[in-house]
Parts: structure tokens; sequence; C-alpha cells
């Protein structure tokens, strides 16, 4: 009897080099520097000539994914960055407007192309929101930039070094023109801030 049951039991262990099948996780993050270079553009309603500039800055982007098969996905992009506002053309004299925080959460839909190996292309689209805070003044006398919706386009790369992790490059056309309040010398105006931002970022991958 002890004879007869060894087959049996060995049977249930894996023979060596036997290869096992792993699902990857529907989960991924990445973590990016993103720079953000926006469009000098927008004005001051009631004054012909106006322009505005904006600062171009770089801050950490935190991105999670989700995948519904292995070519379809979502993808929810987080960061925020403090942005100057300038004067330019007719108002170039007023320098520093203002300065602001902006939070734009954008999710987006995207597609992966999985016929190149390591290396996984994707484009994407969808929408956001963006979120203006800690909103000061400068040569102003005071500054109220409007939350608004605005969509986005994405493409962008990652190459995988192993199962899990990654190397990511990736761009993002947003199209976002916010309103705004601003009293200038006792003034109350209002205009429009064509941000339009290229968010360009590179950083690692994390698949689960």
């Amino acid at each position: 009897q002890a004879l007869a049951a060894e087959p049996a039991q060995a049977a249930c262990v894996p023979q060596a080099g036997a290869s096992v099948t792993e699902w990857p996780s529907p989960w991924q993050v990445r973590l990016r520097a993103l720079g953000i270079g926006t469009e000098d553009s927008g004005y001051v309603n009631t004054v012909p000539g106006s322009g505005l500039s904006y600062s171009n800055p770089v801050t950490p982007e935190l991105d999670i994914s989700y995948f519904f098969t292995d070519n379809i996905a979502t993808e929810l992009i987080l960061a925020t960055a403090h942005v100057d506002i300038a004067g330019q053309g007719a108002i170039s004299g007023l320098g520093q407007i203002g300065e602001v925080w902006v939070l734009p959460p954008t999710l987006t839909l995207q597609y992966h192309f999985t016929d190149f190996g390591a290396f996984k292309p994707y484009v994407g689209a969808g929408v956001n929101y963006t979120i203006f805070y800690n909103q000061n003044a400068g040569s102003a006398d005071a500054l109220k930039i409007k939350n608004t919706f605005g969509t986005a386009l994405q493409v962008g790369f990652d190459y995988m070094v192993d199962q899990h992790w990654g190397l990511n490059f990736d761009v993002k056309k947003l199209f976002l023109k916010p309103s705004f309040d601003v009293t200038v010398n006792s003034a109350k105006l209002t205009g429009k801030a064509k941000l339009d931002p290229w968010l360009i970022g590179a950083g690692v991958t994390y698949r689960f």
C-alpha cells in the first residue's frame, strides 16, 4: 500500500523546470517627474492688447491605472503645481499679477499595444477637472481663477524591465481655458487664461 501511494504523492509536486502561469494584476502605478509647459495666452476683458504669461514648473506626478483587458485601461493622473501669472502686452507693467496652485486630476481611457515585447506604447483621451487653490494676488488687488473642466489627449510608452518594473515616458496635452476675476486699482475686471498646457513626464512603472 505504501509503494502504491508514492506515485500519486509525487504527481502533486511540480517538476523542476516546470513553468507556472501567473496572471498579472489589473492594477498599475507610475511615479513620474512632470514638466508643465503652458501656452502664454489669455486676456483681460475691456483691455485691448492685454496678455498673460505663466511659469513652467516641474513637479512629481502619481498615476493609478486599472486594466480591463490587456489592451484597454483607465488611468487617473494626480499632480499639483505652483504657477506664477504675469501681465503681457498692454498690462506688462503690472509684472506678476498673482500666483496659484493648480490641481488638475485627469481621467483617461487608454489603448495599449501589446505586440512589441517589452516595449508597450499606448494612446489615450479623457477629461479633467482643474482646481485652483491657495490663490494670492501680486500687483493686483485681488485674483480669483475659477475651477473648470477640460479635455486631455495622451501618448506614451512603458519599457518593462521585468514582470513588475518598467520605465515610462508620457506626453499629455490638456485643453484648459479657465475664466478669472481680477481687481486692479479698485477696478473689477474679468478675463480668460488660455493655459492649454503640455505635460511631459518620465519615471518608473510598477505592475502589481
